[in-house]
């Protein structure tokens, strides 16, 4: 689960059910002090409530705080004890918490929920997290445990309602989300301000040439000339109407884009499970592997995978990792409980959040190990969340939604190319370089 350290104005997320080995505890404050990595070289402290029966903690207990409650409510919810989680969480909000302590509570609460598989719930918790006390849209995307809630509609109102942005909810996402469109789209924004600069002018134009145009069609010793007067007014109307339509034509197509770098960070996050049984999201995989997701029946997912068995060899020597997504698996499969209900084993293999995780991403020594575990095949771990966002895909396409489809990634996460039924595994043998080629290199 996710908690916002009090102690720092960043947030730190891990789950108060692992703490360290090398951490060490101090009776007279009650206090765990927990060893960063390395390369953050502070600590963190944070307050861990306990509840004795000794006198000597009884006056700790009596004075609750909203801190205190909501470290007790993560105390009982890395112990599976839900509902008493949400009490403590409900209580916290009630104890005049200042904005991280509210933050906090509602997120955590939000998490219960998810557990629970209540979406409404959790939905209306992070949209007030997001609204009033500036949680990071990010975090929701990132939390293993809200990948069941990401699987439900209410994870793509609240999504579509950040993509929008606006002061309410979700402006920062949106505004990441610009900052990566205009990398995309440079000169956008430049064209966007000459359309509205010459239609302004256009308008202006149009503002005074037509009271010249009525003093003409009414004639007399003074009227200006007709077909001037009318050819001059038709440019600057004809002139006005191009260029708004022009600005509205980027408007769309900034939203277009805006709607599929959403859906790619949402694909990049991803979750699967490699041949060794660690869990990784498809952003682990950037210059590893070129991931091929197959969704569809399973019948036409399982003749496909066969066909690609004739061609293990060369695929392999290619990077290409097989992701099937059977459509309605999801309704079977149970929830991923990540955050208490998973061993320890699957829980340390999910990626943390933060600089420390980026820079582990790029470390050579991580990729290295990455790679020796990366084989031919994976499975998709938290189906609904992939067959969620391959169907959001095919409506945008225009694809009918259902159908078989594969999607070919790019050694950077991108994707190559899709289509629908099953692919021909000769085309990729013959399409994709080898990893060590020197177009393989340039692809990451």
């Amino acid at each position: 689960m996710a908690l916002t350290s009090f102690a720092y104005q960043h947030q730190i997320v891990f789950s108060l059910s692992k703490i360290p080995k090398d951490s060490t505890f101090t009776p007279a404050t009650k206090t765990w002090v927990v060893q960063l990595p390395s390369a953050a070289q502070k600590k963190l402290q944070l307050s861990y409530i306990t509840c004795s029966s000794s006198p000597s903690s009884s006056q700790e207990t009596t004075s609750e705080t909203a801190e205190s409650c909501v470290n007790l409510g993560l105390s009982f919810f890395s112990k599976g004890r839900v509902r008493e989680a949400l009490e403590q969480f409900n209580l916290a909000l009630t104890l005049n918490p200042n904005v991280m302590e509210a933050q906090a509570a509602l997120y955590n609460k939000a998490c219960c929920h998810a557990y629970r598989g209540e979406g409404k719930q959790a939905a209306e918790c992070l949209r007030t997290a997001l609204k009033e006390y500036d949680l990071k849209f990010g975090t929701i995307l990132n939390d293993p445990d809200l990948a069941s809630f990401r699987a439900l509609p209410e994870f793509k109102e609240l999504q579509e309602e950040a993509r929008l942005g606006g002061e309410d909810i979700g402006y920062s996402f949106r505004r990441d989300l610009k900052l990566i469109s205009e990398v995309q789209a440079p000169f956008r924004g430049v064209r966007k301000f000459f359309y509205v600069a010459f239609a302004a002018a256009a308008g202006i134009s149009t503002f005074f040439t037509i009271p010249r145009l009525v003093v003409a069609i009414q004639g007399g010793d003074n009227a200006p000339d007709l077909l001037n007067t009318a050819t001059n007014a038709g440019i600057n109307i004809g002139g006005f109407v191009v260029l708004v339509a022009l600005f509205l034509w980027e408007n769309k197509k900034e939203e277009e884009q805006l709607a599929q770098i959403s859906r790619n960070e949402t694909l990049s996050r991803l979750p699967l499970r490699l041949s060794t049984n660690r869990v990784v999201e498809l952003v682990q995989l950037r210059d590893t592997a070129r991931p091929v997701i197959l969704a569809g029946r399973k019948e036409s997912v399982s003749l496909a995978m066969r066909k690609a068995e004739k061609f293990r060899t060369e695929l392999l020597r290619r990077g290409v990792l097989l992701v099937p997504v059977i459509w309605g698996e999801s309704k079977a499969a149970p929830v991923l409980k990540k955050g208490f209900g998973s061993s320890e084993k699957t829980a340390t293999a999910l990626p943390s959040i933060g600089d420390e995780f980026e820079k582990r991403a790029q470390s050579v020594t991580a990729k290295s190990k990455l790679q020796s575990e990366v084989r031919f095949k994976a499975e998709a771990v938290s189906p609904g969340e992939w067959e969620r966002w391959i169907k959001d895909q095919q409506k945008s396409e225009g694809v009918t939604t259902g159908e078989d489809v594969y999607i070919l990634l790019r050694l950077d996460g991108r994707i190559r190319r899709s289509g629908k039924g099953m692919p021909d595994w000769q085309q990729i043998v013959t399409e994709l370089p080898a990893m060590e080629d020197l177009l393989s290199q340039l692809e990451k």
